[in-house]
């Protein structure tokens, strides 16, 4: 049975197929020149301390349809910056979340804190779309890329000097994830075949993952204590998009989750 996730990749693989007719990859390599520094998007995220935020910035997703109908994408990185997020996330796919390449380089001239593109990355043409725009970090799913596919993808985003944010799902991929040697590893609590989602996937993940490697958790974060629950197993960072974007105040919802909140 096909699922959302093929559906996904097989029009990305189409889409990545179309930019690279129309401008091929020898112009995005001249351009490199021109491109911005590469800020270290994982230092901030590996330095002492409490739990991180990647604050995400999302319009929507297959399974939750449009998540801000007022959608201002500069708007919700300065609230993030102002709140307490310490790196955020963009989603760049347009057909299934409404993003788009043009909203993470309208942000990286907004705002001073790294940037993730966060996409279905399966060819190195998109790892230089994303530094072009001005992205630090690079996500890389596991469940979308084969055995040779992922190391390769892998090296093309260090070359660049960014920082590839691997994630998994299925258990079963993580020997693969960690013999890449990369410090940043996701794991996603939502099963991209049919979106659900299990929050205590990442707690029971991170178990398995030396202690020197620097853990996200992915999908389903909704409130402080959820936080505090993954801090306290060892997680050092959170990527939230649905339940920030689906928040009225934004900039309360931020600073509940860091722990930063004003309740007076």
């Amino acid at each position: 049975m096909t699922t959302i996730l093929d559906q996904i990749v097989a029009t990305k693989r189409q889409e990545v197929e179309r930019l690279r007719w129309e401008r091929p990859e020898r112009e995005l390599r001249a351009a490199l020149r021109d491109a911005p520094p590469v800020r270290d998007f994982l230092a901030p995220l590996a330095a002492p301390g409490p739990i991180r935020l990647i604050a995400e910035i999302k319009k929507a997703s297959p399974s939750k349809g449009v998540l801000r109908a007022d959608f201002q994408p500069l708007e919700i990185a300065d609230t993030y910056a102002a709140n307490g997020a310490t790196c955020l996330s963009v989603l760049t796919d347009r057909p299934f979340f409404q993003g788009g390449l043009d909203i993470l380089q309208a942000v990286r001239q907004r705002v001073a804190l790294p940037l993730l593109r966060k996409d279905f990355v399966l060819d190195p043409y998109q790892v230089l779309e994303a530094r072009l725009a001005g992205a630090d970090a690079v996500l890389l799913i596991a469940e979308c890329l084969s055995d040779s596919d992922l190391p390769r993808l892998a090296e093309a985003v260090r070359q660049l000097q960014m920082t590839p944010l691997v994630e998994l799902y299925e258990p079963r991929h993580l020997d693969r994830v960690l013999a890449l040697g990369t410090r940043l590893i996701g794991i996603n609590n939502r099963d991209l075949r049919n979106f659900t989602t299990d929050l205590d996937h990442t707690i029971r993940l991170r178990r398995e993952i030396p202690a020197d490697r620097v853990v996200v958790g992915e999908s389903g974060i909704r409130c402080r204590a959820d936080a505090q629950r993954w801090e306290q197993a060892g997680v050092q960072a959170m990527l939230v998009g649905e339940a920030l974007m689906a928040a009225p105040d934004l900039g309360h919802a931020v600073r509940s989750l860091v722990g930063a909140a004003d309740l007076a």
